[in-house]
């Protein structure tokens, strides 16, 4: 059974790990609540769409296979 190796900083043990992992935190660019709300309606809408896809899919599919096993 494989573990996830903790890597080893100069700090050295779990203590020195979470200290390193709170700077890079820091350095990250969060986005903006407006950018955030956009970037939503974004994943939402394209989950919309997929969703109309595939429901679009499945009715053909359904009806094809309705008409290859005679009407059924």
């Amino acid at each position: 059974m494989a573990t996830t190796p903790i890597p080893k900083t100069g700090r050295g043990g779990i203590k020195g790990y979470f200290g390193e992992v709170t700077r890079e935190l820091k350095k990250v660019q969060w986005p903006t609540p407006k950018e955030t709300t956009r970037l939503t309606g974004v994943v939402l809408a394209v989950c919309g769409i997929c969703v109309v896809i595939m429901l679009a899919m499945s009715f053909v599919i359904t009806t094809l296979m309705g008409l290859i096993q005679g009407g059924r």
